[in-house]
């Protein structure tokens, strides 16, 4: 009888309240000396005494699945079913926040997705430490603002199976939540605008000057490059006259360029001619051409022996 749900409750989920933990834990808090000695007649009013008595969250730990008194009060919560308002009570009270984060938890599991959302995303600015006993008895150091996030996020928390959320995009969308401001955003611009006024006061100010003592100082800056053949300009008329004609080349120049062009050849077609005129020198047919050409008698010469051979007759 003890650990019946109240008459006049609400299904939530469509099922009891009490279905919502699972059947296994659900016994082993019936079990449990805590819930036998300390949860037994519980009212709306008294539960919140016992939670401000809280010291750490968690669910089952040890061997022996043993459930944390944040689990037993929580399920008794489930099973007394208080207000709505009473819920909101514990999620706003600062002073104990054992207490805010059992009321947290009870409107995650019982509540629609816009009320989560409205209620539990202002505790991401409590940033206050909670103790926190892990599945094997250890306690570990936590945030609020971690456990609320977890809340929204993750599908298991003190080994309970959280129910679907619908995503707060959706909910914006359909109008029924509001963007969510960060508390984050209003210091963001503070500093955005500090910022903005260091670098204007670091900034020098600029001296006007007139615009061809601008553009000397700029090409003395700028590497001058060469312009290339393909955008050349052509030269005007007076450029061309202030240039220097240019002399045209000699043909003695050229007749002594062309002598050191056969001078510049390679020594080995010097070797080759000097050879071919040795060769040509030692053959027989060479010395015969020579002697002919050598002796060979003009037609003066023959009319001169002529004539001296009349005489002496």
């Amino acid at each position: 009888m003890a650990n019946r749900t109240v008459k006049d409750a609400n299904s939530i989920h469509g099922t009891n309240p009490q279905y919502l933990v699972e059947k296994i834990i659900r016994t082993r808090i019936y079990e449990s000396k805590y819930w036998k000695e300390e949860c037994f007649g519980l009212t709306a009013e008294l539960v919140v005494d016992k939670a401000m008595e809280l010291k750490y969250i968690g669910g089952v730990y040890g061997g022996n699945i043993k459930p944390a008194p944040f689990l037993c009060l929580t399920l008794k919560m489930l099973q007394i079913q208080p207000e709505k308002d009473i819920i909101v009570e514990f999620i706003k009270n600062e002073d104990f926040k054992y207490v805010r984060l059992l009321g947290a938890l009870y409107m995650r599991l019982t509540g629609t997705s816009v009320d989560c959302y409205k209620y539990l995303e202002p505790l991401y600015n409590d940033y206050r430490k909670v103790k926190m006993q892990n599945r094997n008895g250890e306690f570990e150091l936590m945030h609020v603002d971690e456990f609320i996030d977890e809340l929204l996020h993750a599908e298991r928390v003190c080994d309970v199976i959280l129910p679907r959320l619908q995503k707060r995009q959706v909910l914006e969308e359909a109008e029924l939540l509001d963007a969510r401001i960060s508390a984050l955003e209003e210091d963001l611009d503070e500093v955005e605008s500090s910022e903005e006024e260091d670098e204007d006061e670091e900034k020098p100010e600029r001296v006007v000057t007139p615009e061809p003592h601008r553009r000397g100082y700029r090409d003395n800056d700028r590497p001058r490059r060469s312009p290339s053949p393909r955008y050349r300009r052509s030269r005007s008329p007076r450029r061309r006259s202030r240039s220097p004609k240019r002399r045209s080349p000699s043909p003695r120049r050229d007749r002594d360029r062309e002598r050191e062009r056969h001078r510049s050849k390679s020594p080995r077609r010097h070797r080759s001619r000097s050879r071919e005129r040795r060769h040509r020198s030692k053959s027989p047919g060479h010395h015969r051409s020579h002697r002919h050409r050598s002796h060979s008698k003009s037609p003066e010469s023959r009319s001169k022996r002529s004539h001296k051979k009349s005489r002496r007759d």
